[in-house]
């Protein structure tokens, strides 16, 4: 097996090929050192000719790579090592540099960075939080001036003006959020000039599992107000405080259901005054007494989320972190507020919204860096077609990872934790403890205050100090506890005479469930060489333990006689968590996977539309898009008479004339007689022809640069309510699809063919308010473009004051419908300018 290994480990002959590379890359150095500041500097331009004229990224490599390693030497004193070369080189070729931590990532990234910003196209490098990417671009954006090119920075507090000047510069540093929610507010823009990004290039991820993995589940939203009443959710909440588990409703942990029982069902009848909750006309009341079950039963404060200042903030489950502004859908956020007693805020409407999946599968070229991706290979591999490299260490790991030591309560374990932590900080050994969860570590830091241990805690509720603390946390004598995070992206420097002491000490109170968040936290000690420690303690307790059978386990310690001062250290209760933990990591997978496959049918849509947003706001003239738009229309009218007819006889000639004379034509334009004895297509050219005579007549009298603004202003309009709806239809169809497996049919093809069906009525309906707005619409000389929806944020009309002052002038007196029209036409005002 092991010979096989050695003939078929792809990683091996990548590392093999990658370092014959990086030996040609450090063969250019003396030649580099001989430049001057100037001559190095000039490199860059002579690269973007020799790009300019045919040459590949692939044949600069080289020399480009050598470039920015000299002048990371002359600029930052840092000199990239062979195994960051090879990195950098699995960067440009699109894939997952896997790198230990303390391995110099940041540096890493400079040179494919450096090489794709050559094309002129742009160059994003994106990091999980704004701390990191300002630190970033600060640092190596002293380099990159250095080489001659331009860097910015993209932040959530920045203007319009702002963000367009850091997406035009040659590198952009910003976090996924803001790269995501840029793109989204692009394409609700009214003037292609408010637009801020470019087209989507190269982009280098940092810290990459966390970014494409563990926040793929949730997709980014921009959302306005739904009016809608918050009473329900009071009463909901007050009826759930007076139900008793087992008797009125049961909860099953590993799924995380919770359902009444017969007698929780009766009390919600007696309680609401109905007589059957599942009838068709209690859905609503049924849908808020479950979610208050949900805030009640699955949603633990302090665990999932915490009280900031009269709101409920979730803590993501991954990293520990607030994550203000987002919600929980469908109306949970609104049931914890409830629950929390905290002013409850109305639910959202979704007016557009994108995976992190779709969003960075639109680059041209993907790449990110990780110290823990390979146990995410497959997926990186399936979804973004990259694939994970193991880049070796420049000096071997000295670090000691014990064996889990497993108790049989979760007292006992925080009893031995405490224990570890008090007999290492007499030694003056700094140590790192990892949790789980905001509650263990507050509980910890209970425990240790209680013996007299000083320390600091790093959780969600004092992230602002989060860098300040880690980088202290490798300092003799230091205790830091702190939730998964623990500082991603920060490295911790061993202070002086640790290393005699073996170096940072890393606890792990609980296995995370995912394998890669464990490695993350075992990686933050014996960094570079460094000695160091890693010791996870368990208990038959933990989450991860009890969810997938721990039972036959614990009552093996209690047969052995074992108790809770005496831990095991079994390979098979071992196994037995790495098992649990694959089988957690396969779910998620297949539910970050099931997500894209509803979100590429929205995703299929939503380029649709946004190209049509985009010739429109590109466009100089619509005139032929809306002429087209009319023509459809027509003939959906023409048809839906004669299609449903059995004899011309039944043709319904009066509802033709009386539906385009509504939305096309004035009153009476269109006769019966126009259309009597001619067949549909005929018809149809008699109605286009009437209409068409009418558009240039509008045409005449507006003028045409009036009618080319026109045009934009109806269809923008159109295209953007109706899309609007559209996406929020399509929230409301997901959220309820999954019920339809009851039926014995698939949800993910019902949503298919129903989104399908309904994006096809929505292009409909789009034609026809673009048709029938163009063709009648009162035009005002304040012609100007407008949101359709509040809550964007997207473009403020700064002159908004001014505009209001001008609506009360009026240029000419009041005229009847039926009175001459002002204009002198010699028609009815009403079939003429009114």
């Amino acid at each position: 097996m092991g010979l096989l290994t050695k003939m078929f480990d792809a990683n091996k002959r990548d590392v093999k090929r990658l370092e014959k590379m990086a030996l040609k890359i450090e063969g250019l150095a003396d030649e580099m050192e001989n430049l001057s500041d100037e001559e190095l500097r000039a490199k860059t331009i002579e690269f973007q000719e020799r790009y300019a004229k045919g040459e590949s990224l692939d044949d600069l490599l080289t020399e480009a790579f050598a470039v920015v390693r000299e002048g990371a030497r002359r600029v930052l004193g840092l000199y990239p090592y062979r195994v960051q070369l090879m990195g950098g080189i699995a960067l440009h070729e699109g894939n997952i540099s896997e790198m230990k931590t303390g391995e110099g990532k940041t540096l890493t990234a400079t040179m494919p960075v450096y090489l794709n910003a050559i094309t002129k196209k742009g160059v994003h490098v994106i990091t999980v939080n704004e701390y990191l990417a300002s630190r970033d671009a600060a640092e190596m954006g002293e380099l990159y001036n250095f080489l001659g090119l331009t860097v910015g920075l993209n932040l959530n507090s920045l203007s319009k003006e702002e963000k367009k000047e850091a997406y035009a510069a040659d590198i952009t540093y910003g976090t996924n959020n803001e790269f995501g929610f840029d793109y989204l507010r692009d394409n609700m823009v009214l003037y292609k000039e408010h637009k801020v990004q470019r087209p989507l290039h190269y982009s280098v991820i940092d810290e990459v599992d966390s970014i494409l993995i563990d926040e793929a589940r949730t997709p980014l939203i921009i959302s306005g107000q739904a009016q809608k009443s918050t009473q329900l959710y009071i009463h909901a909440n007050s009826f759930v405080r007076t139900l008793k588990k087992e008797d009125d409703y049961t909860y099953d942990e590993k799924t995380k259901s919770v359902l009444l029982t017969e007698d929780g069902i009766n009390k919600a009848e007696k309680a609401f005054s109905i007589e059957n909750l599942f009838d068709l006309k209690h859905v609503t009341l049924n849908h808020h007494i479950n979610q208050a079950l949900k805030a009640h039963v699955t949603m633990q404060r302090d665990v999932d989320y915490v009280v900031q200042e009269d709101e409920v903030v979730i803590v993501d489950q991954f990293t520990g972190r607030l994550m203000k502004g987002r919600r929980y859908s469908d109306g949970l956020h609104q049931a914890i507020e409830a629950k929390e007693g905290v002013s409850i805020q109305n639910e959202s409407m979704t007016m557009a919204t994108i995976t992190f999946q779709n969003f960075f599968r639109m680059y041209e070229k993907l790449s990110g860096m990780t110290g823990t991706a390979k146990t995410e290979e497959e997926e990186f591999r399936n979804i973004y077609n990259m694939r994970v490299i193991s880049i070796p260490t420049n000096r071997p790991i000295a670090r000691d990872d014990r064996a889990d030591l497993i108790y049989a309560s979760i007292e006992g374990k925080f009893r031995a934790v405490v224990e570890d932590i008090y007999q290492r900080y007499q030694l003056k050994q700094p140590v790192l403890v990892g949790t789980v969860a905001i509650e263990t570590s507050e509980l910890i830091s209970s425990l240790l205050t209680k013996r007299g241990v000083p320390h600091n805690v790093l959780n969600a509720k004092n992230h602002g100090r989060e860098a300040e603390i880690i980088i202290e946390a490798g300092q003799p004598g230091a205790i830091t506890i702190a939730t998964n995070m623990a500082g991603r992206g920060t490295d911790i420097k061993l202070g002086e005479g640790v290393k005699e002491l073996g170096g940072l000490a890393v606890i792990g109170t609980e296995r995370h469930e995912s394998r890669r968040i464990d490695n993350q936290l075992r990686g933050r000690s014996g960094r570079q060489g460094d000695p160091g420690v890693t010791q996870f303690y368990l208990s038959m307790e933990d989450e991860l333990m009890r969810r997938f059978g721990s039972d036959n386990m614990k009552s093996m310690m209690e047969r052995l006689g074992m108790d809770d001062s005496q831990p095991i250290q079994s390979k098979m209760v071992s196994k037995a968590v790495e098992s649990a933990q694959k089988r957690v990591e396969g779910n998620n997978f297949d539910a970050r996977k099931r997500l894209l496959e509803y979100d590429d049918v929205l995703r299929q849509q939503r380029e649709i539309i946004y190209k049509q947003r985009d010739d429109v706001l590109e466009s100089e003239n619509l005139r032929e898009i809306l002429e087209g738009m009319i023509m459809t229309v027509i003939k959906q009218a023409v048809q839906a008479q004669v299609n449903t007819a059995e004899s011309e006889e039944q043709w319904n000639l009066q509802g033709i004339a009386d539906y385009v004379n509504g939305n096309l034509l004035s009153e009476g334009e269109l006769t019966i007689a126009d259309l009597q004895g001619k067949d549909a297509d005929e018809m149809i050219d008699v109605i286009y022809a009437k209409v068409k005579a009418r558009y240039d007549e509008r045409e005449e009298q507006m003028g045409e640069e009036q009618t080319r603004e026109f045009e934009k202003v109806v269809l923008l309009r159109a295209v953007d309510s109706k899309w609007i709806n559209h996406i929020d239809a399509m929230d409301q169809l997901r959220q309820g699809i999954h019920l339809r497996a009851y039926g014995q049919i698939d949800p993910l093809r019902e949503y298919q063919n129903e989104g399908f069906a309904m994006f096809e009525s929505m292009v409909a309906s789009i034609n026809e308010e673009a048709a029938k707005y163009v063709m009648k619409a009162e035009i005002r000389n304040n012609l100007e473009r407008q949101e359709v929806a509040k809550g964007q944020a997207v473009n403020p009309k700064e002159d908004e004051g001014k505009k209001a002052k001008k609506k009360p002038v009026r240029k000419a007196p009041e005229v009847g419908r039926n009175e001459p029209c002002p204009c002198g036409s010699g028609k009815k005002y009403k079939n003429c300018c009114g």
